[in-house]
């Protein structure tokens, strides 16, 4: 089921998507949603960030062949750092070019969301506290990450992780094919087998030093193949069994 928070008019709302056609839930994802029996043309609806986290929790080192780029192996455990909520934006929006960065690097990335309150899960136990997959990007200010020695402004800045088009509620995340592409031309290519650590072990291993709200997401850590964008670039970031997250970047100011 592809899961949707969207614009229809003057109204936000919840839904999934049915072939052509999104049909609205009254409640969240997390709450029982009913649906209300509307039908809306998709093409009619704008498609926001299908979720507003409390967090985001973005993993480095992931994929062997980026951590080798970065000058390092991957760890012995995931190395995890927080994004703000102010950096979500959802499909179709700008991705904002800082005036203060010189190099602003794509990172294609499957996310997981997170659907109810999860403390101390076990890998194996996962399954039963997460909602779904999306496709994100975990936009870096590539100088200011080498400049400030940590992560939080390179990785931080208001819309520096799209996420979208949708939930998807029915896929493994296990073995997924990942691309991201700039301009049409294709910068990262790989399978989420690839990863060091799974989904599962994600969960576990974050949920075990914070708890997981309901909506809260995990980046799971990106494949080799990260590099600059410049304003008027479009990049797309497609996950096999998921879609397609296309943005394109901005003067940011």
């Amino acid at each position: 089921m592809r899961l949707v928070r969207f614009r229809h008019g003057d109204r936000i709302a919840t839904g999934h998507v049915e072939g052509d056609f999104v049909r609205p839930l009254q409640g969240s994802f997390f709450e029982g949603p009913v649906p209300t029996g509307e039908e809306i043309p998709l093409s009619s609806v704008r498609l926001l960030a299908p979720v507003l986290p409390s967090k985001v929790i973005a993993v480095g080192k992931n994929y062997v062949e980026p951590a080798e780029e970065m000058g390092g192996t991957v760890p012995d455990e995931p190395v995890i750092f927080l994004k703000p909520s102010a950096s979500v934006i959802g499909p179709g929006d700008g991705i904002p070019y800082p005036s203060t960065s010189q190099q602003v690097d794509h990172e294609g990335e499957l996310a997981v969301v997170i659907g109810r309150l999860a403390r101390r899960v076990r890998a194996e136990e996962a399954g039963a506290v997460i909602l779904g997959y999306t496709c994100a990007n975990d936009v870096t200010a590539r100088d200011l990450q080498r400049r400030d020695g940590q992560w939080a402004r390179a990785k931080g800045f208001d819309g520096f992780c799209p996420l979208g088009p949708w939930i998807q509620s029915e896929v493994d995340g296990i073995d997924l094919a990942i691309e991201t592409r700039l301009n049409g031309e294709v910068r990262q290519s790989a399978r989420t087998s690839q990863m060091a650590f799974g989904a599962g072990a994600l969960v576990e291993f974050v949920s075990r030093v914070m708890t997981l709200l309901p909506g809260d997401v995990i980046l799971t850590g990106t494949p080799a193949g990260v590099g600059p964008m410049q304003v008027g670039d479009r990049v797309e970031v497609e996950i096999e069994g998921i879609g397609t997250l296309a943005n394109e970047v901005v003067d940011g100011g």
